[in-house]
């Protein structure tokens, strides 16, 4: 029961240096900001920077691989960031929670998701009901 309670004091000071803003959720953590020109951007590389030098102090490094930069809206001028010497590769649709956030912020792939779940769950109540007549539904065990 304690360890949780000590990662948290452990990733307290993370969002102390960034000018963006800093979600933690678990072992995530989402840093995101406005980026209309190119001192925006580098706002948000440097507060990816401090994050970085952050983990190194605190020997708790971050896997850039799994690091990705969504940009969304209309006229994203999608700049590229970096994380170290890596670049951050840009994805359009991401998960999160268990919620697909798309983009274009349209819910339709998380709607098509659970339309799918749904569809499987009374599949499968469906196969299981041997006698159907009528409205009447006998179930076998």
């Amino acid at each position: 029961m304690l360890g949780p309670i000590l990662f948290l004091i452990y990733i307290n000071d993370l969002d102390s240096n960034p000018v963006g803003s800093i979600l933690k959720f678990g072992d995530d953590t989402k840093l995101f900001g406005k980026a209309n020109n190119d001192y925006d951007r580098q706002t948000i590389q440097c507060d990816i920077d401090s994050i970085l030098e952050w983990s190194d102090k605190w020997q708790m490094p971050f896997n850039s691989s799994k690091c990705v930069v969504m940009h969304l809206g209309k006229g994203n001028q999608e700049f590229t960031y970096f994380m170290g010497n890596q670049q951050l590769d840009t994805v359009d649709e991401q998960r999160d929670l268990g919620i697909v956030i798309m983009k274009n912020l349209k819910p339709s792939r998380q709607c098509h998701k659970a339309y799918a779940r749904a569809s499987k769950s009374l599949g499968l109540i469906y196969q299981t009901i041997s006698y159907k007549k009528s409205g009447y539904l006998v179930e076998t065990l």
